[in-house]
């Protein structure tokens, strides 16, 4: 193969990566950026996010009794919070290293260096990721102990 036919080599960010996983890392954004259209996990993500919407969409008209509905709310939260890990995971990696996953052919010639932005998208990842998964927690245990009421209240009727 010639070197006419290889795609040249880009020089990836590290924030941007991270800014774009914590933003639209739900639809698999980060991971295009990273590896390219052909990335079975970036539309694993556009998929969980799909399904997660009218499984949340479910929830809310059935008041939250519907077990597809949970299902597919599962699904589409892993992919979120994934996209929240992704950034803080991103954001957290050391620049050397970085480069040295994602940059290696610009090795010596250009190298990574990360600023505030990075922590700052980092720290909102943390923040909004773990205030999601606890609201999604919190309603899944009041749904549970809801309907384990109503079940004592019907045998004890």
């Amino acid at each position: 193969m010639s070197n006419q036919n290889k795609p040249a080599a880009r020089f990836r960010n590290k924030t941007l990566t991270a800014a774009l996983a914590f933003l639209l890392g739900s639809l698999g954004a980060h991971r295009f950026y990273l590896y390219g259209a052909r990335d079975v996990w970036g539309w694993a993500h556009i998929a969980g996010t799909l399904i997660g919407i009218p499984g949340v969409l479910l929830l809310m008209a059935t008041e939250r009794a519907s077990v597809p509905g949970w299902g597919m709310a599962v699904i589409g939260a892993i992919s979120v919070l994934s996209a929240f890990l992704a950034a803080i995971v991103y954001g957290l990696r050391p620049d050397a290293k970085w480069d040295a996953q994602f940059n290696a052919a610009f090795a010596g010639r250009r190298a990574s260096r990360s600023g505030w932005a990075v922590i700052f998208v980092v720290i909102f990842s943390l923040l909004i990721g773990a205030f999601l998964l606890m609201t999604g927690l919190a309603l899944s245990f009041q749904t549970y102990f809801e309907s384990q009421v109503e079940a004592a209240k019907a045998i004890s009727q």
